[in-house]
C-alpha cells in the first residue's frame, strides 16, 4: 500500500537528521555527478521542474512548479510532490509532501556543505555566530533553523525589501539600509536565499573567515554573489556538472573569469577527503538542488514514519 507523508511526517526527521542523511549518503560512495539531470520546463506562468534521482534500491521523483506570480495572490511561490518507489519492483511505496522535502533537504544541503567552517566559527564566537540572511521566505527561515541546529547564534539579520518583521530574526533592514554593509561586514554566517537576479550583497565586505550559503538561483543568467566574492572565496558545490550547467553565480563568475572551473570543490571532495576549506578566505556553499539530495532525505522520512507502525517497511 502507498504511504502518504504529509509535511509534519516530513519536517519529523528535522534539520539534524537530514543534514547527517546527506553526509551519511555522500561518505558510503554516492556520486552526485552520476546523478539524472533534472528538466526544467517553461510555463506560462513559472517553471517546472522534474528531479528523477535512483539509489541504494530506490527510485524517486520531485514533481515542483515555481510561480513568482504567486507571492500577490498570498499563495506559496513553489509546489510540489514527491513520488518514492522501491527500485527494485518499481512499485510506489509513499507519496510525501515535496514542499515540506524541499524546505527541510535545502538548508540540510548547505549545511552539510559547509559544516566544516560552521564548527570553526562557532568554536572562535564567545556569544554565538552572528548571521545576515538575506531573504523572507521558508528557505531564509529554515537555513537559521538548521544552523541554530548545529551551533549556537548569537543574532540574526534577515535583509529585505520591504523591512518585513520576521519571528526568527532580531532585526529586518530593507537592503538599502546603510547600515546593512556593517552587518555584512561583521557576519560569520551569510545567506542568501532570495529570487533575486543580481547580486544582494558586495563580495568585497564578506570577512575571510566567512561562510556564505546562497541558494536563490539555479538558472544560468541569474546570481546572488558577485564575482569579487566569487574570486577570493573557496567554492563549494553540490556537483560539478550541475553547478556549471545551472549555477548563475558559478557561470557567470566563470565567465568573467574570476572563477576557475577547475578549483571547483565538490561536497564529496570534501567529505571523502575529510579536510577543510583552506582559512584566510571565505568559504562560499553554492547549491542548486538536485534529485540525489529529495531521495535521500525522502527515504530517511519515509523509514521514521514507518518504524512506529507494525508491519510497515522500515529497512
Amino acid at each position: 500500500m502507498t504511504e502518504l507523508l504529509d509535511a509534519e511526517q516530513v519536517f519529523a526527521l528535522g534539520p539534524v537528521g537530514a543534514v547527517r542523511t546527506i553526509r551519511d549518503a555522500l561518505a558510503a560512495g554516492l556520486d552526485p555527478e552520476s546523478d539524472i539531470p533534472r528538466a526544467i520546463a517553461p510555463l506560462a506562468h513559472g517553471q517546472g521542474l522534474f528531479m528523477p534521482s535512483e539509489a541504494d534500491g530506490w527510485f524517486g521523483v520531485k514533481v515542483a512548479t515555481v510561480a513568482p506570480g504567486n507571492a500577490a495572490l498570498g499563495l506559496d511561490r513553489i509546489n510540489a510532490t514527491y513520488l518514492l518507489h522501491d527500485s527494485r519492483t518499481l512499485r510506489p511505496a509513499a507519496i510525501l509532501d515535496g514542499v515540506a522535502l524541499t524546505t527541510l533537504r535545502t538548508p540540510a544541503v548547505s549545511v552539510a556543505g559547509g559544516i566544516d567552517r560552521l564548527r570553526e566559527l562557532a568554536g572562535s564566537a564567545a556569544d554565538g555566530l552572528r548571521l545576515v540572511v538575506f531573504g523572507a521566505g521558508p528557505q531564509a527561515e529554515w537555513h537559521v533553523r538548521t544552523i541554530r541546529a548545529h551551533a549556537p547564534v548569537a543574532d540574526v539579520t534577515a535583509v529585505t525589501r520591504r523591512g518585513t518583521p520576521l519571528a526568527w530574526a532580531d532585526r529586518h533592514p530593507t537592503a538599502d539600509d546603510a547600515a546593512v554593509a556593517d552587518h555584512v561586514r561583521a557576519a560569520d554566517v551569510i545567506v542568501t536565499a532570495t529570487s533575486a537576479r543580481t547580486p544582494v550583497l558586495d563580495g568585497r565586505l564578506v570577512r575571510d573567515a566567512a561562510l556564505v550559503l546562497a541558494v536563490g538561483s539555479h538558472e544560468p543568467s541569474v546570481r546572488e554573489l558577485d564575482g569579487t566574492l566569487m574570486a577570493r572565496a573557496t567554492v563549494v558545490v553540490d556537483s560539478r556538472a550541475s553547478a556549471l550547467r545551472e549555477a548563475g553565480d558559478v557561470i557567470q563568475a566563470v565567465a568573467e573569469g574570476a572563477l576557475d572551473p577547475d578549483a571547483l570543490v565538490t561536497m564529496a571532495d570534501l567529505l571523502r577527503s575529510r579536510a577543510a576549506p583552506p582559512g584566510g578566505r571565505p568559504t562560499v556553499v553554492k547549491t542548486c538542488g538536485m534529485g540525489w539530495q529529495d531521495l535521500v532525505v525522502a527515504v530517511a522520512a519515509y523509514r521514521q514514519a514507518g518504524a512506529s507502525r507494525p508491519g510497515a517497511r522500515a529497512e
